[in-house]
């Protein structure tokens, strides 16, 4: 008989696993000559809402009988290296679980990939930090395993109609990820971790038969046409010379794949604007978050660094926390030389004293309509209002600068005071920051949003308003702003037969669970496809 139960236990006494079966033995009161086999726990949070915080566990108490060991989901692949080719653009979350999706269904993957394996993409990242050299192929958002892999590494996800996400997070601790995952409420890997995890993902896609091409950039599609019209997906030319042919595209070519756009555009390939955020990032001294939200003068060290969620509706538009990372850092995120974007990641550990999180506002399309004119890589449309919008001010946070990575900053009360901060406060930012106006830098109805929701959120979670919290731009990558039309029932292009947009770059998620689960589904429907 196996027995559901939710437990309650101290911080510390969550960390024996005795003190959970002896929690678990005297919730049962079990009956004479009964066994307690096993404690498995299912689920894992913490709940800092009493006075002093505890961990809630919901277990699977096993009597009378022991548990049945989950089979291994690689276990079950077989080779795949004479079967039908299906063409995967995009290495990141969304393409590498599409090509793991397909080999298990019996499909050869060929993935292809701008940027370079995650091993070889620290020398770019190095110089991006430390020299403020941007590679525009191989940066902290395009390469092995994309944006996610350098990113912090938390998976979860608010969406539940993509699926259940225990096969993802299954498949990570099958390819070396911690089995916490399974359990935590707020499962997270952490950057340092994700690199390796990534690097076996790829080792096993190759072990089945698939085949990965780094440095492998997709420059025109082949696209045939019928004698009625119909238009279908044949191949990828790359890098301007070689071609690739598949019975199917899979384009998860991740959010900051501008020229893709452009490409689908210029071969008359439906695509659409959509809305957006924006924003900057804010950095606390993550003592002090801590301090917020457990409300402790100092945190147990039996408690992960704390993290928080804020909201505030200002003139009918969002400004929200968008990918807060406790005990993180805040990396240079910029895909081309001339832009400043900024991120955030976490070591597996998230030890570092500084908390940040993206700080953004809604855009909407209505709020872009000033962009009609203007052009974009030459393309005046419209549809790319967006990506304007995000470049306009991508580029003029760096020309604010010396030229170099360097970002701009201000701390939050003078930022709302509309005043410039004589200093700044220590950062995790390696590059460095310069003391600026961001209500200059920003657009006045992102600035005046901010500025009107932050000593809100200070009412909300007291001692979060102060000036030792800076802002630092910009957060401009939260979200695609473009979205690659598909048919809900087949995930095909409504235009292209064979063509299957994928992923963030596509405008169906919005994390590396979200896009992962997104590249499962459309595996499965390639495969239907191809059945």
């Amino acid at each position: 008989m196996i027995q559901k139960l939710e437990i309650s236990l101290t911080p510390q006494e969550a960390t024996d696993h005795t003190n959970i079966v002896a929690k678990a033995r005297k919730k049962l009161r079990l009956q004479k000559g009964q066994i307690l086999e096993e404690v498995i726990v299912h689920r894992r949070s913490i709940d800092a809402r009493p006075k002093q915080p505890v961990v809630r566990l919901m277990i699977w108490a096993y009597i009378d009988e022991k548990p049945v060991a989950t089979p291994s989901i690689i276990a079950q692949y077989t080779t795949v290296n004479d079967k039908k080719k299906v063409l995967v653009i995009g290495a990141g979350p969304a393409g590498y679980f599409a090509a793991l999706q397909l080999i298990e269904l019996g499909l050869q993957p060929i993935i292809i990939d701008r940027g370079k394996d995650v091993q070889a993409r620290r020398r770019d990242l190095k110089a991006i930090q430390q020299d403020g050299t941007v590679n525009p192929d191989s940066n902290y958002c395009y390469g092995e395993g994309g944006a996610g892999t350098y990113s912090d590494g938390k998976l979860y996800t608010r969406s539940k109609k993509r699926g259940k996400i225990e096969k993802i997070l299954r498949l990570l601790v099958e390819h070396g990820a911690t089995s916490d995952i399974l359990i935590d409420a707020h499962p997270h890997i952490g950057s340092n971790k994700l690199p390796q995890v990534v690097a076996n993902i790829r080792e096993t896609i190759l072990k089945y038969g698939g085949e990965i091409h780094f440095d492998s950039k997709v420059t025109d599609l082949i696209i045939e046409k019928s004698a009625s019209g119909q238009r279908s997906i044949k191949g990828v030319i790359v890098n301007d010379d070689k071609e690739y042919f598949g019975a199917a595209t899979v384009l998860a070519t991740g959010h900051s794949a501008r020229d893709i756009y452009t490409l689908l555009f210029q071969k008359n390939i439906r695509i659409e604007a959509k809305d957006f955020a924006l924003g900057v990032r804010i950095e606390h001294r993550q003592s002090l978050i801590d301090q917020i939200q457990y409300n402790q003068s100092k945190r147990s060290e039996y408690l992960p660094a704390a993290s928080y969620s804020v909201v505030h509706q200002v003139d009918g538009k969002g400004v929200f926390s968008f990918c807060m990372c406790p005990g993180g850092l805040i990396v240079p995120a910029a895909t081309s030389p001339n832009e400043l974007v900024v991120n955030g990641m976490s070591l597996s550990r998230r030890d570092s004293p500084y908390s940040n999180s993206g700080m953004v506002v809604a855009v909407s399309l209505e709020d872009l309509q000033s962009y009609d004119n203007v052009e974009f890589e030459g393309i005046k449309s419209p549809i790319f209002n967006g990506l304007k919008f995000q470049q306009a001010i991508e580029q003029k946070m760096f020309n604010a600068g010396d030229g170099s990575q360097k970002a701009p900053a201000q701390r939050i009360i003078d930022f709302c005071n509309n005043k410039v901060s004589k200093t700044l406060a220590d950062t995790s930012y390696i590059p460095g920051l310069h003391s600026a106006d961001m209500n200059e830098l920003l657009p006045d109805w992102i600035a005046e949003r901010l500025r009107k929701a932050l000593p809100e959120f200070g009412k909300k979670k007291k001692g979060y308003f102060t000036n030792d919290a800076q802002i630092i731009g910009t957060e401009s990558r939260t979200s695609s702003p473009i979205r690659i039309p598909r048919d809900s029932a087949t995930l095909m292009h409504k235009d292209i037969v064979g063509l299957f947009p994928c992923g963030e770059g596509a405008g169906f998620a919005g994390g590396i669970v979200s896009a992962a689960m997104d590249g499962e589904n459309v595996g499965k429907a390639v495969a239907e496809l191809l059945a």
